[in-house]
């Protein structure tokens, strides 16, 4: 439920009476002009309005500014790029990442309740330990960002990885990292954007429409953006993770460049925390150890850093994953489903109850909802990179035939074996930079 009950009922029901009275062939002009009137001017002062003087001070925008709050850390793991086993963590991570959207996608933000109905249709376990054997027949033929229908991600009929946002976006920092190397600034992201993006969903869309309109890189994720704390900008961690294996901060950097162009506050950190709690799982046997490093990139006092530290404390009394989306739920009242912080929670609680066990990991994240395809694919990404794609279970990526598919333009296939010597070459270059 949101946070002002009582204000998104009026507003709803203003819109029913404004088109009843519509409907009714009332003269309703000059009363929804005036109420549109106050409305823009509610806005544009919320807009203008500032976090309180406190959170200011412990939640900066700025890089340098982010890092002087920092807790200590290693910051690198190596002195030089170790590559033993490197690409069987790299497949390991990529294919971990696409499971567990694979598995999510179907159910994205499905209640529990729902998501154990469906299971329970089809005879199958809950929480999932392989992908959906059905979905209900009126959606089969849903398009997810009208490439790959709802079939294309059920077992038995899976031919590639389908698309989907999370995915789009690793696949697109990889890009970005193959043209501009190293040194990309936000400014190269913008660009890639503009080439390769034909639309989005919340902060991303707003600031894509904003880049459409001329308006700089800089400025482009805080005009007109009510949503630069949700989980947009964490969902694109990963290839910078990905280049940048064994080095949290970079890793934390890299991710601090892209999501600038959409993001601020809490938004920004989820990035930073991602990409180094996976750059450090590289280097790492242990899934929680690789997220407490990834604290150690961002402000010790945010929002976001707390909950993580609130989370990590309270997985020592949880029996079941029920438990966890419960204590979620009560922490986070009113906060909404996309939000970066309590999305974040439940992809540490995945991994904490996963205890290294792949199915169980991604399968446990997927059955505790909210955004469930985004956090089962960032748990599955920092598990697998961990445990190499050796001791994923075949059932997971085999029906992927060695295929990606994409809706970046005129990038619209890729093959699996060469994204992860593509990403190898980026974490080469990365290094040796």
């Amino acid at each position: 439920m949101p946070y002002f009950k009582e204000l998104n009922k009026t507003i709803e029901q203003i819109g029913y009476w404004a088109d009843l009275r519509h409907e009714q062939e009332a003269d309703i002009a000059s009363i929804l002009h005036r109420l549109n009137k106050e409305l823009r001017r509610a806005k544009e002062k919320l807009m203008d309005t500032r976090p309180r003087k406190k959170i200011r001070e412990r939640e900066p925008n700025t890089l340098d500014a982010i890092r002087a709050l920092r807790p200590e850390g290693p910051r690198k793991m190596w002195t030089k790029l170790k590559q033993q086993d490197l690409a069987k963590r790299l497949r390991g991570a990529w294919l971990g990442r696409a499971a567990g959207c694979t598995l999510g996608a179907p159910v994205e933000s499905w209640s529990v309740e729902a998501m154990e109905g469906l299971a329970k249709r089809y005879g199958a376990a809950f929480p999932p330990e392989d992908f959906w054997p059905g979905h209900p027949s009126e959606h089969l033929d849903d398009l997810r960002y009208g490439i790959s229908r709802t079939r294309d991600f059920l077992r038995g009929r899976i031919r590639a990885i389908p698309v989907d946002d999370d995915l789009a976006y690793t696949l697109l920092g990889l890009l970005i990292l193959e043209e501009f190397g190293p040194d990309f600034s936000t400014e190269n992201v913008a660009t890639a954007w503009l080439k390769f993006l034909p639309g989005a969903c919340s902060a991303e869309e707003v600031a894509l429409e904003n880049l459409r309109k001329g308006i700089p890189a800089q400025k482009a994720g805080v005009r007109n953006n009510p949503y630069q704390e949700w989980i947009g900008a964490d969902i694109r961690s990963d290839p910078w993770a990905y280049a940048a294996p064994g080095w949290p901060e970079k890793a934390a950097e890299f991710a601090y460049r892209d999501a600038y162009l959409s993001h601020r506050y809490n938004g920004i950190y989820g990035a930073m925390f991602f990409a180094a709690a996976i750059s450090a799982a590289f280097a790492l046997d242990c899934p929680i150890e690789a997220l407490e490093i990834g604290l150690t990139e961002i402000p010790a006092e945010c929002r976001l850093a707390k909950d993580i530290r609130w989370t990590l404390d309270t997985t020592p009394e949880l029996k079941d994953w029920r438990q966890a989306r419960a204590a979620v739920d009560a922490r986070f009242e009113g906060m909404h489903p996309v939000h970066a912080n309590n999305n974040a929670c439940l992809t540490v609680f995945g991994l904490y109850l996963g205890k290294r066990d792949f199915t169980k990991t991604i399968g446990t994240t997927v059955a505790m909802g909210l955004d469930n395809d985004c956090t089962a694919a960032t748990a599955g990404s920092l598990l697998g990179a961990i445990i190499g794609a050796g001791n994923i279970p075949e059932h997971w990526w085999k029906p992927f035939r060695n295929t990606a598919r994409s809706y970046l333009i005129g990038k619209d296939i890729f093959t699996n074996s060469d994204i992860v010597k593509r990403f190898l070459e980026a974490a080469k270059r990365t290094w040796s930079a």
